[in-house]
């Protein structure tokens, strides 16, 4: 009984402690985008951040979260979103395009 509860206890142990190094490979992910209408701002700026996310091997955890803010002559927006970290990294070229290797 005692080796039982003493392995129960181990198990336990070892699930808390992958649960937080999961958890710690998580990071909050920004990325900002500009146009000249609010429209193009909010495409510009989830779209970088899902392909910020992909080059980094990243996948969003939650909802993105986006803010926007009109300037003299342009539009920008904010969006972030929770990402762990699951693939290896693939190839972007800057922020618009990641290849499929």
């Amino acid at each position: 009984m005692r080796s039982l509860r003493l392995g129960l206890a181990a198990t336990a142990m070892i699930c808390a402690l992958s649960a937080t190094a999961q958890a710690a490979d998580c990071v909050k992910v920004s990325v900002a985008g500009e146009s000249l209408t609010h429209d193009l701002a909010v495409l510009f700026s989830t779209n970088g951040l899902k392909n910020i996310m992909a080059g980094q091997g990243r996948v969003g955890q939650g909802p993105v979260s986006t803010t926007c803010k009109a300037g003299s002559g342009t539009t920008t927006c904010h969006s972030s979103q929770m990402a762990c970290k699951v693939t290896t990294p693939k190839t972007c070229l800057g922020a618009w395009l990641c290849l499929p290797i």
